[in-house]
């Protein structure tokens, strides 16, 4: 416990105010506090199990975009998610059009979310607006989130990013669904794998989530890669064909109309 606290100190003089635990290392610290209770020491594998913490998200306000301010405050401080202590401080909600007829979900914030307050602004959040261009959408007419509100914590963070968690991402879908029951859009885009697992239930490769429709509350959902892959694929047109066609579909579904142009969108050339 003294080489713990030493570190901690350590730390603390290096300016750093957070430290990044993986299970392994709360298993350890759960056993030193029993062996502080306790003069036997427990076996870690007797200790009682850690449940999640759960809570329910409340809607209220006279109208969506009260609706919304409401899940808005609660996310700030939403104790399934912080009491995890695996995702960062700053909440990063969502933005957009809260009668939207498409509503885009994500992961997770990361550098440039999480510095800006707002899901998708970096890198994928520029592909992401020139697909909805494509589309004939502006960014302000739809509604775009994330199903986990935090942005994942590392150890010795500074630009990079993970992926959530399963947990992560159960600890915050109750904010998800939430929003969607307010927005009630006419479809729902599932950008990426790991949103689909979190959000859809899903499992397998996004080749064999994509290309058909999904129910989620009575919602029509797609599945699409994340605008990130398109980035980590150095712009295969392949890989910008398939998530093309989810996008045509989207538009279909709503009855939006679709030139030969925007039908011939990274096709092969003849």
């Amino acid at each position: 416990m003294d080489s713990v606290i030493d570190f901690l100190k350590a730390e603390q003089a290096r300016g750093n105010s957070h430290v990044y635990l993986d299970e392994e290392a709360r298993v350890g610290l759960r056993e030193l506090y029993v062996r502080s209770r306790k003069p036997v020491a427990m076996p870690v594998e007797e200790a009682a199990p850690v449940a999640p913490v759960t809570a329910e998200a409340v809607i209220s306000g006279d109208s969506k975009a009260a609706k919304l301010d409401g899940l808005r405050q609660q996310a700030e401080r939403w104790v399934p998610a912080v009491s995890l202590g695996s995702l960062r401080e700053k909440m990063v909600f969502a933005t957009g059009n809260p009668d939207a007829d498409i509503m885009l979900v994500g992961e997770a914030p990361g550098y440039n979310e999480e510095k800006e307050g707002e899901p998708f602004v970096g890198p994928a959040g520029q592909k992401l607006n020139d697909i909805l261009k494509a589309m004939g959408v502006k960014r302000e007419g739809v509604y775009i989130s994330n199903l986990v509100k935090f942005r994942p914590a590392m150890p010795k963070q500074t630009t990079n990013n993970r992926k959530p968690t399963p947990e992560e991402m159960a600890a915050c879908l109750p904010l998800v669904m939430a929003e969607i029951s307010v927005v009630q859009p006419k479809i729902i885009i599932a950008l990426g794998g790991t949103t689909a697992e979190g959000l859809l239930g899903l499992e397998g490769t996004i080749s064999s989530m994509r290309g058909k429709w999904h129910d989620l509350s009575g919602i029509p959902a797609r599945v699409t890669y994340h605008p990130s892959y398109l980035l980590q694929s150095s712009g295969s047109n392949q890989v910008k064909r398939s998530l093309w066609e989810d996008m045509l579909a989207a538009m279909e579904k709503l009855g939006m109309p679709i030139s030969e142009k925007q039908k011939s969108y990274f096709l092969p050339k003849p």
